[in-house]
């Protein structure tokens, strides 16, 4: 009987090791390439002069006192706009016409509308090397192809989250 005791004991115990190593190093928080924090300083306008931002699209930095309504844009969402939308907790998916067809865009946008209630921003974005681009508060996840599950995985450990700390 003690032997039977001492085998169910180091299985209870190799689960469990083996439950934190995956735990461990499946950390959601992860998702994405992390920026250095460039601040949340509020500036007048969205042409008054500021250092320029540390990625393209922007994951923090100076912005304006409003934010872009949270859904889908057809307008390109200045910079100084939607860092205050990262800041408050958002998910920006940017797009660049010129790499990606009508069909991706149609899926994106399902995928933000299946994200119904969190905030989430979707718009086209031109100027950058990316076919889309995810921008969270210090985070950037490039894809070359609508990739549902790493978005809402992306959605998923992001959208929600207050950034308002100062530096």
């Amino acid at each position: 009987m003690k032997k039977k005791i001492s085998v169910i004991w180091w299985i209870v115990a190799g689960v469990s090791i083996i439950f934190l190593i995956v735990l461990l190093t499946n950390n959601t928080e992860d998702i994405g390439e992390k920026f250095p924090h460039m601040g949340n300083k509020h500036i007048d306008e969205i042409n008054t002069p500021h250092a320029p931002y540390n990625s393209n699209p922007p994951t923090s930095g100076p912005h304006v006192e409003y934010t872009a309504p949270w859904g889908i844009s057809e307008e390109i969402i200045p910079d100084e706009v939607q860092v205050h939308n990262l800041e408050d907790g958002g998910v920006v998916i940017q797009y660049n016409p010129n790499k990606v067809g009508d069909d991706e865009i149609e899926q994106l946008e399902q995928i933000v509308k299946s994200a119904s209630g969190k905030s989430i921003l979707m718009a086209p974005r031109y100027d950058m090397d990316y076919y889309i681009a995810l921008t969270a508060w210090r985070r950037l996840l490039s894809l070359d192809m609508v990739d549902e599950t790493q978005i809402n995985a992306f959605i998923d450990a992001y959208a929600g989250k207050d950034n308002h700390s100062r530096i």
